[in-house]
């Protein structure tokens, strides 16, 4: 059974960091892609990062750009992400997912195959 617990959410003042992790019971982690997306309320869930098998490609939304950094630890089956000069509309639960037939750094939802539950990021103005 695949496992993705996500960790490091909470509230935090704009301008702030905070640092996401998202830790992997998987077989064969170090051999596909992950990433993260979120969602707010009412809205569709997005793309947010994605890094490749071995943590050499990242790909990011033009969101967060410049601010946010995406990284993984294969040794750990962790992958993070490191959210920087945190905005109010970065509030969003933030979930992370594996796409398993990818080594790349896939950007559409229908392109994973497993979730975790999601950690809550609230940015207060």
């Amino acid at each position: 059974q695949v496992q993705l617990v996500e960790s490091g959410g909470g509230l935090v003042q704009a301008g702030d960091s905070l640092r996401l992790s998202c830790a992997a019971s998987l077989r064969g982690f170090s051999s596909y892609a992950m990433g993260w997306f979120r969602q707010t309320p009412g809205k569709e869930r997005e793309f947010v990062a994605a890094v490749s098998w071995n943590g050499g490609s990242t790909f990011y939304a033009d969101s967060v750009k410049g601010r946010f950094t995406i990284s993984r630890d294969n040794a750990e089956k962790t992958v993070y992400l490191q959210m920087n000069s945190l905005k109010p509309e970065d509030t969003a639960v933030y979930y992370c997912a594996a796409d398993i037939d990818n080594w790349g750094t896939p950007a559409t939802i229908s392109e994973y195959d497993y979730w975790g539950q999601g950690t809550q990021v609230t940015v207060s103005s």
